[in-house]
């Protein structure tokens, strides 16, 4: 989870060459199978809680007075956004965790994604 924010959070801030909407799910599917993960309905990447984080990443990106890498990443993850139950804020477990929300984004059911 710590190693997965940090990456985003410097996906986000330090690689304006990376369109992380376009790229996040790609790269993160690459990742897993080279480490030799599978990607499926059970396992892997879940579409929906990583575009809920990275909701929460750009929003605590847009708040954050830390400038350096490593106190951003750190704040981040004492922040309410870097919570590992963070998209449980805008999702209902039932739907968080269906096939459909890990294939694709769903959009929550409880309150609409931050935007900074």
């Amino acid at each position: 989870h710590e190693a997965h924010l940090a990456a985003c959070l410097w996906l986000l801030s330090e690689r304006p060459d990376i369109d992380v909407d376009a790229e996040i799910a790609p790269i993160i599917r690459r990742f897993n199978e080279s480490v030799g993960g599978v990607n499926d309905d059970t396992q892997g990447y879940h579409d929906s809680i990583t575009r809920a984080y990275v909701a929460g990443v750009r929003l605590f990106l847009a708040e954050t007075a830390e400038t350096g890498l490593t106190s951003r990443v750190n704040a981040l993850l004492r922040s309410p956004m870097g919570a590992r139950d963070w998209p449980l804020r805008f999702y209902s477990r039932d739907l968080l965790f269906s096939v459909s929300a890990r294939r694709g984004f769903v959009p929550p059911d409880l309150a609409p994604l931050p935007a900074p």
